[in-house]
């Protein structure tokens, strides 16, 4: 079995010394850095890069520089998709977006993890789980999704938080770790209206 397979499965693999992934990050990395060096309103060539970095995209989308990937092959993005600036997704598995998803700044989706165990993690071994996003989730600046998170559709997950398990469809969550503060009602609608003229 190859580390990339053994990545694709959720076992430990040895991402420090394997030339096949190594080889795979730095083709990621240097489309990341030519992304990142376009002026921005270069928006048709930069459209190209995330085309041939990700697996799958939406027709509409937007990723505001600077933006990161581990590989990129093992994204995939839904109609509307919106980050700002410095976001970095560490995909070693999947990581999958529905649609429209919006994304603040400096937020951070990393599947991997490493060992507990000293000897395993000095040997640079790690492990990959994915993470999955529902439709219509926001994410507030400074959020950290870590390895192995379902968000449920219709969530708003807070700013700075971090989130290690589950979050359920139509909720706000927020905290370290994030823990959901309360369902999304029918008097949300109403926050706003009185900016609306």
């Amino acid at each position: 079995m190859t580390e990339r397979e053994k990545m694709q499965q959720g076992l430990l693999y040895d991402a420090n010394y394997d030339e096949e992934l190594l080889a795979e990050r730095i083709r990621c990395k240097d489309l990341c850095f030519e992304y990142n060096q376009l002026p921005p309103s270069h928006t048709s060539e930069q459209e190209q890069i995330i085309r041939k970095l990700f697996k799958r995209t939406g027709k509409q989308f937007c990723i505001t520089a600077p933006f990161w990937c581990d590989y990129g092959c093992n994204i995939e993005i839904g109609e509307n998709f919106y980050t700002n600036h410095n976001c970095i997704i560490l995909d070693g598995a999947k990581v999958v977006f529905g649609d429209n998803v919006f994304i603040a700044p400096n937020c951070v989706f990393s599947t991997a993890g490493h060992p507990l165990d000293t000897e395993q993690r000095n040997k640079g071994l790690e492990y990959a789980y994915p993470i999955t996003v529902g439709n219509n989730v926001w994410f507030g600046a400074s959020v950290t999704v870590l390895p192995g998170v379902k968000i449920g559709s219709n969530t708003v997950i807070g700013a700075g938080s971090l989130v290690n398990r589950d979050i359920p469809d139509g909720v706000v969550a927020v905290g370290n770790p994030c823990m959901v503060l309360r369902k999304i009602t029918e008097e949300d609608k109403k926050k706003y209206w009185r900016n609306v003229k």
